[in-house]
């Protein structure tokens, strides 16, 4: 199946996670090439009113300073989709229930596994 589609499919686990209030934390790992940009964190932000996300974008070089924004969780979808394939291969979302990887192959096609939490609830 093509990565966009189950890209989609991942994302509506992620906010299956948030509406569950299960969402630990969101990362863009397993990087293509050797690109500045190193990492993509995105962690919870909740608050009485809204939630929201920090999305914070790590860099390798020193020169290259770290960026941290917070954004609702349709513009960190936007953002992390445009990494896809370009800088990441893989990205991985840790709940309380269970933790979920996103990988692209090398043909473009895309997969989603499950395995054991490494965020509780304690």
């Amino acid at each position: 199946m093509p990565y966009l589609d189950v890209f989609d499919l991942f994302w509506k686990e992620v906010t299956k996670s948030v509406e569950e209030k299960s969402f630990a934390k969101l990362t863009m790992a397993k990087t293509i090439g050797k690109p500045n940009l190193r990492n993509i964190f995105v962690k919870p932000v909740y608050s009485d009113s809204d939630f929201k996300v920090l999305l914070k974008l790590r860099y390798r070089s020193a020169e290259s300073e770290d960026k941290e924004d917070e954004l609702t969780l349709e513009e960190a979808f936007v953002v992390l989709k445009s990494h896809l394939k370009k800088s990441f291969s893989s990205v991985l979302l840790f709940t309380t229930t269970k933790d979920i990887t996103f990988k692209i192959n090398k043909k473009g096609a895309g997969s989603i596994t499950e395995s054991l939490p490494t965020f509780k609830v304690v």
